[in-house]
């Protein structure tokens, strides 16, 4: 799968060698956004479109869209593993939510 970003969001793109036809889906959301196009120019203004859509739908209905990541996320651990991580926290000086943050950013570069 690739992935497209436009405007904040992310989507998982196919190609259906069947259809001939490139399909993707938005990503991280409960709302359904899909788009599809036969280029992949197609599939980029496609793509654009049906944000531009799913946007104009929401404000029609007064709702607020969803976005695709709050920046904020539940972890549950061990209370061993709570308290390892707090204390090294506290060690390097910063809150566990700063630790947190640091230590995730390396694990994904």
């Amino acid at each position: 799968m690739t992935t497209m970003h436009c405007k904040g969001y992310e989507a998982v793109v196919e190609y259906d060698a069947d259809a001939d036809l490139f399909h993707g889906e938005v990503i991280d959301m409960r709302d359904v956004v899909t788009f599809q196009g036969r280029s992949v120019d197609e599939l980029k203004q496609a793509f654009s479109d049906s944000i531009d859509d799913y946007l104009a739908f929401c404000a029609e209905r007064g709702e607020e869209p969803e976005k695709p990541y709050s920046g904020q996320f539940v972890v549950r651990v061990e209370p061993v593993l709570h308290r390892a991580v707090v204390s090294a926290a506290k060690r390097a000086g910063i809150s566990l939510n700063k630790w947190v943050a640091r230590t995730l950013e390396r694990a994904t570069i």
